[in-house]
């Protein structure tokens, strides 16, 4: 009951006129920084921190975390209405809201995600609310060995994200662990596959700049050689009713989703280091493992948006939780808030609780009030969003490749990201072309590089001894159940395959 009063204490203080008018302002602002290909969250919250400045401590942290919030729901609407991710959170998103989109469905894709990120929110909130304590410790027992384990979970889903083809999904995910890797070692320091020697390289692959070339470039080059430009626009205007019955087949079809990624992006979440691009991409690999359609996925299934979109709110939410009770950033965006609450006099830790009790719960009571608010307005835009998506081809191809390319220049302002963009966006049309799965390659960008240093690391604290990864009581059963999952492909291709109805083999 105590925490109950507390919470009410933080919505009175969120609802405020000035935290509530910077609530409104940031997700709204947050939605259209998360739908900018290139900026995202972190660039969005970082730009915006000197205006902080000029309100109360605690309106400053709860208006950069409702633009947070906001850029959680706004990397979906690019990546469904052009195909290109907003920011890293959402390219999972990519891979059934273009296709859905493609089908004239966009209004029920632009639905499903603004429902799964309102339910990840609620969730995450709900959770954190009741045991923030209780799982900082659990985020804290989390050292080397398990943050790998998790992220040879998170490969074991991989061969589901590809096709039948075994082997080519094998040389996709290889091929993004190589990408991975350019760049300097982030143990070591010594540089790595520099090729020719050229120094844009030496920054390494920046994982933006790969999904804007293969979701982007790629994919417009993929629609223009299929149909020859002329895409026929069957998106139909956006109506109340619509939305109504949207809203209803997007909560029907995609509860299973919304659920797999709510409580999963919240513990993927409250790992430091961890964040919500790779929370996204497990539920998403967790949801096709699971559903009873597998073969839907990356054709349009509303499970394939329900369950990354709910798990990068989640994850989002989760992130906060280290950076409070621990002082541990859970992500780059919490970094930044937490240099933030430095500047502000405001020390984070367990105490933080205690010591600063109005302004711990007033930004806990603002992520339920950032959580509506994101919700309402993210559907007030539907029908712009649906707008922009009656634009003949002819008008959109342009829009995509510019937009691309300023996106690409946005994150780093470096002209060898664009030469980059362009040379991922031809190989990936070519990869589809041959029928490679572009998924896997995507994915391992993201988590090679959390997982090899922390192989390493765990590896330096056994002496070289992988059992390491067997005898902890966390990292054991999550090691085990990923090779579990590893095997699996291998078991389908050693069974002997049935006559078919003709009786061939």
């Amino acid at each position: 009951m105590e925490i109950l009063g507390l919470l009410f204490d933080g919505v009175l203080i969120a609802l405020q006129p000035l935290n509530l008018v910077l609530i409104l302002v940031g997700v709204t602002l947050g939605l259209f920084i998360g739908a900018m290909p290139g900026l995202g969250s972190v660039n969005g919250v970082a730009i915006l921190l000197p205006i902080t400045f000029l309100v109360p401590p605690t309106g400053a942290i709860i208006f950069l975390a409702a633009i947070y919030y906001g850029a959680m729901y706004g990397g979906a609407i690019s990546s469904i209405t052009l195909g290109i991710p907003g920011a890293s959170t959402a390219v999972a998103t990519t891979f059934d809201g273009r296709p859905l989109a493609m089908q004239g469905r966009a209004s029920l894709a632009l639905v499903t995600a603004a429902v799964a990120s309102f339910v990840g929110g609620t969730v995450a909130n709900i959770i954190f609310t009741g045991f923030a304590p209780l799982l900082a410790g659990v985020a804290l027992s989390f050292g080397p060995p398990e943050i790998f384990a998790l992220m040879l979970l998170a490969f074991a889903t991989f061969v589901g994200l590809g096709t039948d083809d075994i082997p080519k999904t094998i040389f996709s995910i290889c091929f993004g662990l190589v990408l991975g890797a350019i760049g300097f070692d982030q143990i070591s320091g010594a540089p790595r596959l520099v090729l020719f020697d050229i120094n844009g390289f030496l920054q390494g692959i920046g994982f933006l700049v790969l999904a804007i070339g293969v979701y982007g470039i790629g994919e417009m080059l993929w629609t223009i050689e299929q149909t020859r430009g002329e895409v026929e626009n069957t998106t139909p205007k956006m109506t109340a009713k619509g939305m109504v019955a949207d809203t209803a087949e997007a909560t029907r079809k995609g509860w299973k989703g919304m659920g797999i990624g709510s409580l999963l992006g919240f513990f993927v979440g409250i790992l430091p280091a961890a964040g919500a691009t790779p929370a996204a991409l497990m539920a998403y690999g967790v949801a096709k493992m699971t559903s009873r359609r597998p073969q839907n996925f990356g054709r349009g299934e509303v499970d394939g948006i329900a369950a990354p979109e709910a798990a990068n709110n989640s994850a989002s939410t989760g992130s906060m939780l280290p950076m409070l009770t621990l002082g541990i950033p859970g992500s780059p965006t919490t970094a930044i808030l937490l240099g933030g609450m430095v500047i502000w006099g405001l020390t984070p830790g367990p105490r933080l609780f205690i010591e600063e009790t109005e302004f711990v719960w007033g930004l806990i009571g603002s992520f339920y009030v950032s959580n509506v608010a994101a919700l309402l307005i993210n559907l007030a835009f539907i029908p712009v969003f649906i707008w922009m998506l009656r634009m003949p081809f002819t008008i959109l191809a342009p829009v995509i490749f510019v937009l691309s390319v300023i996106g690409g220049y946005a994150a780093t302002r470096d002209m060898f990201d664009i030469w980059m963009i362009l040379v991922f966006g031809l190989g990936a049309f070519v990869l589809r072309r041959l029928d490679y799965p572009l998924a896997p390659a995507v994915l391992a960008i993201v988590l090679g590089p959390i997982a090899e240093p922390t192989l390493r690391q765990s590896l330096l604290l056994s002496q070289g001894d992988p059992t390491i990864f067997f005898t902890r009581p966390i990292a054991g059963p999550i090691t085990v159940v990923a090779i579990i999952l590893i095997l699996l492909p291998a078991l389908k291709l050693l069974r002997p395959r049935k006559p078919g109805r003709d009786g061939a083999a």
